[in-house]
C-alpha cells in the first residue's frame, strides 16, 4: 500500500483527467477522542476505494487541547520522514497518554515506530512545521471548519464533531458519484 503524505495543499485532483482521485480532505487534531472515533471510517474508505480516494489529513490544533499544535507538528515530521499515516493513528491510539505526557510522548511514539525520535524532538524545538500546521487551520476557518472531525469532499463540508452517525454513507454516495464522473472538486 502506497503512503500519501500527511499534508499536501498541492495534491489535488488534474481537472480534466478522468482517473485522478477523489480528494477527502479530513480536518482533525491528534488529541481529539472524536478523530480517533473517525478512523474507524477512513480506514473502511480507505479499504473500499484505494488509490481512487486520496485521503489527506488536515491540521485543525483545538485551543483546548493544550498539545494539539505540536501533535500537528509531529505528524508533518513523521510525514517527511515517510510514515504519516501510521504515527497520526499510533498517536490518536492513545490520546489519554498524549494529554497526560505532551511532547514527551510524540517522541516516544516516533522512537517505537522506527523513525528518527531525535529529529523529531528538534523538529518540536525548532517549529519547522508551524507554517503548515497555521496554514491548515487558517483555511479550515476559512471554509467553516469549527470543529475535528471535519470532512471535505467534492466541496462539500461534513461535521463529523457532534456525531460520526452516517457520515461514511454520506461521504460515498459523494465519492461513488465524483467517480461516476459527476462534479469534482
Amino acid at each position: 500500500m502506497s503512503e500519501s503524505p500527511v499534508s499536501s495543499p498541492d495534491a489535488s485532483d488534474t481537472p480534466g483527467t478522468p482517473a485522478a482521485p477523489v480528494v477527502l480532505d479530513v480536518w482533525c487534531e491528534l488529541q481529539c477522542p472524536d478523530c480517533r472515533t473517525a478512523l474507524d471510517d477512513v480506514r473502511a474508505l480507505r479499504a473500499r476505494y484505494g488509490d481512487r480516494l486520496e485521503v489527506r489529513l488536515r491540521h485543525f490544533p483545538l485551543e483546548k487541547h493544550k498539545h494539539a499544535f505540536a501533535a500537528a507538528q509531529a505528524a508533518e515530521e513523521a510525514a517527511e520522514q515517510g510514515r504519516g499515516w501510521p504515527y497520526v493513528e499510533a498517536v490518536l491510539a492513545r490520546v489519554e497518554e498524549l494529554d497526560r505526557r505532551g511532547e514527551p510522548f510524540l517522541v516516544e511514539v516516533a522512537g517505537e515506530l522506527g523513525l528518527d525520535a531525535e529529529e523529531f524532538d528538534t523538529a518540536l524545538i525548532d517549529g519547522r512545521h508551524i507554517l503548515i500546521v497555521d496554514a491548515d487551520q487558517a483555511e479550515g476557518k476559512a471554509i467553516g471548519v469549527t470543529g475535528t472531525p471535519t470532512y471535505v469532499i467534492g466541496g462539500e463540508r461534513l461535521d463529523g464533531g457532534q456525531s460520526q452517525e452516517g457520515l461514511r454513507e454520506r461521504i460515498e454516495e459523494i465519492a461513488d458519484r465524483l467517480l461516476a464522473g459527476g462534479d469534482g472538486d
